[in-house]
C-alpha cells in the first residue's frame, strides 16, 4: 500500500471521528484547547488501537462482530446524540457542568463508538501487505489531527449559536449512526 493511500485510508477512518468532534466542539463553553486536547487524543488513540485490535484478532473475530457492530455504533452515537439534543433544550441549571460540555464516559464512548470502523479495517491488515506499525501510527495522527481542528471549529461556531448548533450536533450524531446503520442493513 503506497504511502498516498495509506493517507486517504487513515482520512477516511477519520471521517466519523471529525463529526463527532465537531459536534463536541459545539458543547464547549471553557477550557477549548484543554477539550480539543483530551478528545482528539482519545479519538486518535481508539482509531489507532483498534486496527491493531482487529490485525491481531484476524478473520475469526470479524464473522463474530459483523452481523452486530452496526448496531453497536448506532446505538452509542445516537445516545450521545440524544443527550446533546436533551442538553440544548434543558435550562443549564450546573453551569460548571455545561461550561466544560465534557465527561470522561462520554469521550470514552464516542471514542470506542467512531473507532468499530477501524476494528474493520485492521481485520484487512491481516490479509493485505500493509506495514502495520506505519498504518497504525498514520491513522492515529490524522484522526487526532482532524478531531482537534474539528473542537476548534466546533466551539468557534458554537460560542456564537450555542443552542442552535447543540441541536445541529445531537441531530447529526445520530445521523451517523442511522447510516451505519442502514449501510450495514442494505448491504446485509
Amino acid at each position: 500500500m503506497s504511502p498516498w493511500a495509506l493517507f486517504i485510508l487513515a482520512v477516511g477512518v477519520s471521517a466519523d471521528a471529525f463529526a463527532v468532534a465537531l459536534g463536541k466542539g459545539l458543547q464547549l463553553r471553557a477550557h477549548v484547547v484543554r477539550g480539543a486536547l483530551l478528545i482528539a487524543g482519545a479519538f486518535g488513540l481508539a482509531q489507532a488501537v483498534m486496527p491493531l485490535i482487529g490485525w491481531l484478532l484476524g478473520s475469526t473475530f470479524a464473522e463474530a462482530i459483523a452481523p452486530f457492530d452496526h448496531w453497536i455504533a448506532f446505538v452509542l452515537l445516537a445516545a450521545i446524540g440524544a443527550k446533546m439534543l436533551w442538553e440544548a433544550f434543558r435550562p443549564d441549571d450546573d453551569e460548571a457542568d455545561a461550561a466544560s460540555g465534557l465527561s470522561a464516559r462520554e469521550i470514552v464512548l464516542l471514542a470506542l463508538a467512531t473507532s468499530i470502523d477501524a476494528l474493520a479495517v485492521g481485520l484487512s491488515f491481516a490479509f493485505l501487505d500493509v506495514p502495520l506499525w506505519i498504518a497504525v501510527v498514520s491513522i492515529g495522527v490524522v484522526t487526532f489531527a482532524l478531531s482537534f481542528v474539528a473542537v476548534l471549529i466546533g466551539h468557534r461556531i458554537g460560542t456564537r449559536w450555542r443552542k442552535p448548533a447543540e441541536i445541529i450536533g445531537g441531530i447529526v450524531l445520530i445521523g451517523i449512526g442511522t447510516q451505519i446503520l442502514i449501510e450495514h442493513l442494505v448491504a446485509g
